[in-house]
């Protein structure tokens, strides 16, 4: 499965150009969050693939106009051709607000009882979609653009093959912006703008 993952930008050569080719053989679309909605919506009517969207901390819009044809999947276990997708959108509190969460908070949503029964019955997830990365990995010290420890340890509790988040955009790394990194036997992804990933 060819997986197309989006976040904090849009794609110039996707929104402004339409370059269709950046759409062949894309099975999936996987939005990190703080994506115009429009531009989701755009997605949608050039492409048979699903889109599935988790809100960047940036995305209070979405409450009142959600990206039309997509899939949202906050705090959710999704399933797509036998891909399962864990949904946690949303990056670390840095001022009151919606789309925003303590490490306290993140815990409490994963702590909710719909959530923790899609766990168990799913088995587990293969991709963890998030807007903030997990703490340590690809974040910054800075409290705005710090990362979450809970997504350590659901790292080190489910073994995803996967998580792809957003929130830290090319733009703020000063020298070599780092794509990918590993975490034990999950490959974590920033999907800053645009990247396929192969599974």
């Amino acid at each position: 499965m060819r997986i197309l993952a989006l976040a904090d930008k849009a794609d110039e050569r996707l929104w402004g150009m339409l370059d269709k080719r950046l759409l062949e053989g894309v099975d999936l679309i996987l939005s990190a969050g703080d994506l115009p909605a429009e531009y989701l919506s755009f997605l949608t009517c050039f492409t048979k693939a699903p889109v599935l969207y988790i809100h960047g901390n940036h995305d209070v819009r979405y409450a009142k106009d959600p990206p039309e044809g997509c899939v949202c999947i906050e705090d959710t276990v999704y399933t797509y051709g036998g891909i399962r997708i864990l949904g946690l959108g949303g990056s670390y509190r840095y001022k009151p607000g919606p789309c925003m969460y303590t490490e306290r908070e993140m815990c409490l949503r994963l702590m909710r009882l719909k959530l923790r029964r899609q766990l168990r019955k799913a088995g587990g997830f293969d991709i963890l979609l998030t807007h903030a990365p997990a703490r340590g990995i690809g974040d910054q010290d800075h409290i705005s653009h710090r990362g979450f420890e809970v997504f350590l340890k659901l790292m080190d509790k489910y073994h995803p093959k996967y998580l792809i988040h957003g929130h830290i955009h090319r733009e703020y790394t000063a020298v070599g912006f780092q794509r990918e990194r590993q975490y034990g036997s999950t490959t974590v992804v920033n999907a800053s703008s645009r990247v396929y990933i192969d599974i």
